[in-house]
């Protein structure tokens, strides 16, 4: 299983990459293979600051359809669009192709509440 090192992570299973106040959001390789082939990522929040832990999309699997939480509380500035053609990058790359979603983040202290890789090690037993 993948885990970088140098990503934060959140008990939904959500990586995030923060580069100043934008960060960058998908899930983890362990969320990928847990929900099987993704045929589709749906974000309608484009534009739109929300809180953390609030849903900023759905991604869907050929058995599931699953929620996805913002991990850091902040305004959705782009989104991958290449997902509406190829929604099995996250599959494939869930770290880099497969990202999801950028949000500039509006609440800095917040991402001293995301898990490292060790602690989300931890989590999924890693």
């Amino acid at each position: 299983m993948n885990i970088p090192a140098n990503l934060k992570y959140t008990k939904d299973h959500e990586w995030v990459s923060i580069d100043g106040d934008v960060a960058t959001v998908g899930i983890t390789d362990f969320a990928q293979k847990e929900l099987g082939d993704i045929v589709y990522v749906e974000v309608e929040t484009l534009d739109q600051t929300l809180d953390k832990d609030a849903v900023f999309g759905t991604v869907e699997a050929v058995k599931t359809v699953s929620d996805l939480f913002l991990p850091l509380t902040g305004e959705i500035i782009a989104f991958n669009d290449a997902l509406e053609g190829t929604p099995e990058s996250v599959n494939s790359d869930p770290y880099g192709a497969g990202w999801m979603v950028k949000v500039r983040i509006t609440n800095v202290e917040e991402i001293e509440t995301l898990l490292s890789s060790d602690s989300y090690k931890e989590l999924v037993g890693a």
